[in-house]
């Protein structure tokens, strides 16, 4: 991936060409700037990701697109294309690797809206709009969500109004809302089918039990104050290990929870504010950061907690056309990370 495209030495000539027609890279140009992208995890779906517009206007509009693996083309279904109320904050798939449920979407905005994609792939059908907030017709905008992939019919929102609401999808009812940090909150993520953490401008990461949910546990908080934390990923792989991103600042955090206030590695080589980060969906020391450098990297932790002259180094980097806003790493197809910058979304084999 460095320079576009990791290299492999191989000393049979006809594996050698198969090489060569498979490319490292893939490019969708949509008719929009991309801020939300998520892959599909189905097993049926192979590199099949939804996008989703970012306009300064109420109509947006969310796409489905799928690499067809015969031409090398990333396309567009014009049956699977809606509009969307607002600019989606975040779309993800439901984790449904064995296609056992619904193809469902879910996006987060003014509310929480989950999709359905039908059976036949003709056309996407909204199946519910979620409101946490029943004494008002106002909302606090969801800044982010997650799907709980250990128990697929809970979602857990974040909103501005400092709470986090946990949601039984199927029966469309909200399960839990708690106030979650003393500022907006900014993300949230699962760690398990009964804990999540989230992030918020506060500063802090707090971790969460639904069986006690009077408690929460500050993992960390950032040293400066006034500081908000605007992104956390989980490691799914060690759920000992988070990271996060705090605002404006070209570093990420990698914390461990079983050390809380202390940072176990600092990841300081972007030149300019970090925006997302992914956790390796198949190894646990894994991370891929990406941010207003244009550079996505992807690092080794392995040695994190013995002290490096200097640092730690990124193992992999990868420079794109424009500022990267968005970062996903398939979790059904490990080897691939897509990235989403400007108009365009890449596909990159790491």
């Amino acid at each position: 991936m460095v320079g576009g495209g990791a290299t492999t030495t191989n000393s049979d000539p006809n594996q050698d060409d198969e090489q060569q027609k498979r490319s490292e890279i893939y490019t969708y140009e949509a008719p929009w700037h991309i801020y939300a992208m998520n892959w599909s995890v189905r097993g049926d779906k192979k590199y099949r990701l939804a996008i989703a517009s970012l306009l300064e206007q109420y109509q947006n509009r969310v796409e489905i697109v799928q690499l067809d693996d015969s031409n090398g083309e990333i396309r567009s279904d014009p049956n699977l294309s809606f509009d969307h109320p607002y600019p989606p904050t975040k779309t993800i798939f439901i984790p449904d690797k064995d296609c056992q449920k619904p193809d469902l979407l879910a996006t987060s905005s003014d509310f929480l809206r989950v999709w359905r994609i039908g059976d036949d792939a003709r056309k996407v059908e909204l199946k519910a709009i979620l409101n946490g907030n029943k004494n008002s017709e106002f909302c606090g905008p969801l800044t982010s969500f997650d799907w709980n992939e250990a128990e697929p019919k809970r979602i857990g929102t974040s909103s501005i109004d400092t709470t986090c609401t946990i949601w039984d999808i199927e029966r469309e009812a909200v399960d839990t809302q708690l106030i979650a940090h003393d500022k907006e909150v900014y993300d949230i993520a699962w760690g398990g089918v009964g804990v999540f953490a989230s992030v918020s401008a506060d500063g802090s990461v707090r971790v969460f039990d639904l069986r006690d949910k009077e408690h929460s546990t500050i993992i960390y908080e950032s040293s400066e104050p006034d500081t908000p934390l605007v992104r956390l990923g989980w490691n799914k792989q060690d759920p000992r290990y988070m990271a996060t991103i705090i605002m404006d600042t070209a570093k990420v955090v990698v914390l461990d929870i079983r050390f809380p206030t202390l940072p176990v590695v600092e990841l300081q080589r972007h030149q300019a504010s970090v925006n997302a980060i992914a956790w390796a969906p198949h190894s646990s020391c894994h991370i891929c950061t990406a941010g207003d450098d244009s550079q996505a990297l992807i690092w080794d932790l392995s040695s994190m907690g013995q002290p490096v002259e200097g640092g730690l180094d990124p193992i992999l980097a990868y420079t794109a056309g424009a500022e990267i806003q968005q970062l996903q790493w398939s979790s059904s197809q490990p080897d691939w990370v897509a990235i989403a910058f400007s108009t365009k979304l890449q596909i990159l084999r790491v």
